[in-house]
Formats: structure tokens, C-alpha cells, sequence
């Protein structure tokens, strides 16, 4: 009986809830705000005295007014490596736990970074296109791509995506530096401490930070400058991290050679200038999304609030 269950506020709500809804409906009782009429603060507000605990997804803004609305909450589950839509501040203040996917989504994450490149490089979707509209009977032979190895790569963001990122890419053969908050001393990959002096160096940078009021367009204009006409950026991180006015523009004048894109700024909405350009490869924010990291989320959220319930250790607590 669900009476007999604990219960959990979704807010998002998070794709894993979706496909492993009975699993989940067998441990916790799931408060679904959009089954309801109510507005959401009247939602939140006639559930106040019993949500302990919330599980969300990065669309499921956990704000200073919520957390108002809910005395009782004490921890937040979220399915996103990343926690720019929760008040950090605010849940400290009060005493709520936060936990988020932590290293799950690592090294799905990391694939899909290296696929965009590779797919840009060789203008794989984009030939794909050119055999399936006919052309290659009249057109004749495609346009040269790029090899992968010896490219000089920059990695923005060395925690564990940048890391199984880097894995990847020096198997590959390309020279790998990075920047990062600090220098992590068990990287051996050369440290920059300032992004631009990395773009400059580098043909190719990948997006692996977190979304934080001092990354927010953090990669601009003057960072696509340094980087030159021939460089390429893939982001895999958080679409705000990137100005997207900037890039949109650089990359319609030249300014870029091209881009790998699985986050935008404004989500779902993608600038519509970018549909055309053979050199810009885009998903729906769906690096994380394969079956392996789903089932892996899936026992990581359950555990984590299993435990919560029974007042055990958190795993990946923020």
C-alpha cells in the first residue's frame, strides 16, 4: 500500500523515474505535481507536512521558495550530474542533504563527447545526409574531412567526465591540456590556468564544467578569438557555460570551423541559424542517456533514497 510507503515529492520529472516507474513505485510513494489542477506553490504548499525527501531532474528547479513551501524536506535527490537549478545556499541554510548522479554518467558522458568530435572532424552526419538525398550519383565524391590524432585538444573542466574525456582522446593521440578551478596534481596532462591562454594553444575545446555564476558564458567571443577559424568546441556540460549569441555568429562568419553540441542555453529552443550548417553536429542533451547509465541511475537513486529513510550514508553527497 502506498499509505505504508515513504513518500517523495518528483518535481522534473527525471527521465530514469519514467522508465523504471515500477521498480521505483514499489519502494516510495512519488507526489506528482503535473497529475495535479493545482499550481505548483499550492501543490507543494498541501503537501508540506509529509515530503521529506525530493527527487528531480535538471528542469526541476529546487529555488529558495520551494524549499519555503516545504519545512519538512530534508534531502534532494537529483538525476543530473549537474546542481545549478538547486539553492545550494538555501539548503544548507536549512539543514536539507543534496546529493546528485556523481561519476554515473562519466563515462556515457565522456562517448558521446568524443562521438561529436569525431562526427565533426569527418563530417560524418553531414555525409550521411549527402548518400541518403541522393548526391553522391551526381555530386560525385565528398568533401575531405580531418584526422582525430595529433589534434590539440583543451579541456575545460578536469573532474570525472574531463577525465574519462581525456582517457579517450589520448588513446586517440591527440595533446591533451586543461583548465580547471585548481590544478589537480594526479592529472598528468598540462595545467593552464586561464582559458584563454588555453584556447590559444589549443584547435579544440571541450565543455566539461559544471554551470556556476563564474562559468556562466564563460566561453565567449574573445575565447572563440583565441581559439581561431579553425577551431571547434563541443559541449557537453551546460549550454549557458557557452555565450550562445557568440557562437551562433562566429560560426556563421567563418570564425569557427565548427561545433558538437548536446546542451544549448535555452533549452529545448536551438537557435534555428545553426539547422543548416553541415559543420554543427546537435543532440537533445541526451549524453547521458544509454540503458547502461539509466539502470546505473536508477539503483543510485533508490539507494540513495533508501538510505536517506534509513538514515544511512549518502553516496555522491554535494
Amino acid at each position: 500500500m502506498a499509505d505504508n510507503l515513504p513518500t517523495v515529492l518528483l518535481l522534473g520529472p527525471p527521465s530514469v523515474y519514467k522508465s523504471h516507474e515500477h521498480q521505483f513505485s514499489a519502494k516510495f510513494h512519488f507526489l506528482k505535481p503535473w497529475e495535479s489542477s493545482m499550481p505548483l506553490h499550492q501543490f507543494l504548499s498541501a503537501h508540506a507536512g509529509s515530503v521529506k525527501a525530493a527527487f528531480c531532474s535538471a528542469t526541476g528547479y529546487i529555488t529558495s521558495e520551494v524549499l519555503q513551501s516545504l519545512p519538512e524536506l530534508r534531502f534532494v535527490m537529483t538525476s543530473s550530474a549537474g546542481v545549478d537549478h538547486i539553492d545550494l545556499c538555501e539548503c544548507k541554510q536549512r539543514g536539507v542533504k543534496v546529493a546528485n548522479a556523481g561519476s554515473v554518467f562519466s563515462e556515457a558522458v565522456a562517448d558521446l563527447a568524443v562521438g561529436l568530435l569525431i562526427d565533426v572532424l569527418r563530417r560524418i552526419s553531414a555525409a550521411d545526409r549527402f548518400v541518403k538525398a541522393g548526391l553522391w550519383n551526381h555530386k560525385g565524391d565528398y568533401p575531405l574531412g580531418h584526422k582525430l590524432g595529433g589534434r590539440q585538444v583543451g579541456i575545460i573542466g578536469m573532474g570525472s567526465i574531463g577525465l574519462e574525456v581525456a582517457k579517450r582522446l589520448n588513446a586517440f593521440g591527440c595533446i591533451i591540456s586543461y583548465t580547471s578551478r585548481n590544478e589537480k596534481p594526479h592529472v598528468k596532462f598540462p595545467f593552464c590556468p586561464r582559458i584563454h591562454e588555453l584556447a590559444a594553444k589549443c584547435e579544440i575545446l571541450i565543455i566539461c564544467c559544471a554551470l556556476t555564476d563564474q562559468t556562466r558564458h564563460m566561453v565567449d567571443k574573445s575565447v572563440m578569438s583565441a581559439l581561431g577559424r579553425n577551431g571547434i568546441i563541443v559541449n557537453i556540460a551546460r549550454g549557458a557555460i557557452v555565450k550562445e549569441k557568440d557562437l551562433v555568429e562566429c560560426l556563421l562568419n567563418r570564425e569557427l570551423a565548427g561545433a558538437g553540441l548536446d546542451v544549448f542555453e535555452n533549452e529545448p529552443d536551438v537557435p534555428e541559424e545553426l539547422f543548416e550548417l553541415d559543420n554543427v553536429v546537435m543532440t537533445p542533451h541526451h549524453a547521458v542517456m544509454t540503458e547502461e547509465s539509466t539502470r546505473d541511475l536508477y539503483e543510485l537513486a533508490a539507494g540513495n533514497l533508501d538510505a536517506f529513510f534509513s538514515n544511512k550514508p549518502l553516496m555522491f553527497e554535494v
